[in-house]
């Protein structure tokens, strides 16, 4: 986003580590932040002198994502960072939990953006933008069966309406994030920190990436694009757009 134009950015999993970094990062760019959360607990972040962040809590749950339809009138960046990681589960319900969360929850908040931005006059503000935290686990194995086949769901979901909502005349610029294993309530052991991989992520951003790639596993780096572009092609010649 131009660095002249104060933006408004909401966040999903806003009470989570990357979340919060996140919000912390964006923050320091003048952004007005809406942090969408489950929680009802409220929300304090502090930025690096101690003052406490600005910024504007709403409770959602999943299910409801029609109900954030005015909040999106205002937003620029929707940034679509929650999930759940239920490690060994296989149950009817937990599968059920996983692919709503993970997958479809996400996929009609993508929709649902979509079609706010759509509808509402540009007043010179810049193209709207959707950021979507698929993870590594799109491509990668998590030892986390469920959260691996609803992580591929969500990115074959944002590959095939891309074609549509990211294209030269869609509305949206959509920016997938690839993220390998940072530490946080879903993954304590993981590798990274959350600030680190919040600041990698803006970096990339800033720097005009739509797939953006942190961790520390060099196969990603190549093995990614290449399903990107693989998705692409194949969708490209085997699907048209509604009519």
């Amino acid at each position: 986003m131009s660095s002249s134009y104060a933006c408004t950015v909401a966040v999903t999993g806003a009470s989570g580590s990357l979340g919060q970094a996140l919000l912390r990062r964006w923050s320091r760019q003048g952004a007005q932040l809406v942090a969408l959360t489950s929680s009802t607990r409220p929300l304090e972040l502090r930025d690096d002198a101690g003052e406490t962040i600005a910024l504007e809590q709403v409770s959602w749950q999943i299910g409801e994502e029609q109900a954030l339809r005015p909040l999106l009138e205002r937003v620029d960046v929707l940034v679509l960072n929650h999930g759940v990681n239920q490690q060994q589960a296989r149950s009817r319900e937990t599968t059920d939990l996983a692919l709503e969360v993970n997958a479809l929850s996400s996929w009609r908040l993508l929709e649902l953006f979509a079609e706010v931005v759509q509808q509402r006059p540009s007043n010179g503000r810049p193209r709207a933008e959707v950021w979507i935290n698929t993870s590594e686990a799109e491509i990668q194995p998590a030892f986390s069966p469920l959260y691996e086949l609803s992580k591929r769901l969500l990115g074959t979901l944002v590959s095939l309406r891309a074609l549509d909502l990211a294209g030269a005349e869609g509305p949206l610029r959509i920016r997938r994030l690839v993220l390998g294993p940072f530490r946080s309530a879903l993954n304590p052991i993981g590798v990274m920190g959350a600030d680190f991989v919040a600041s990698q992520v803006l970096t990339q951003a800033r720097l005009g990436f739509n797939l953006i790639i942190v961790t520390p596993n060099p196969l990603t780096y190549v093995l990614m694009p290449l399903t990107s572009l693989g998705r692409w092609a194949y969708f490209k010649a085997l699907t048209r757009p509604s009519r």
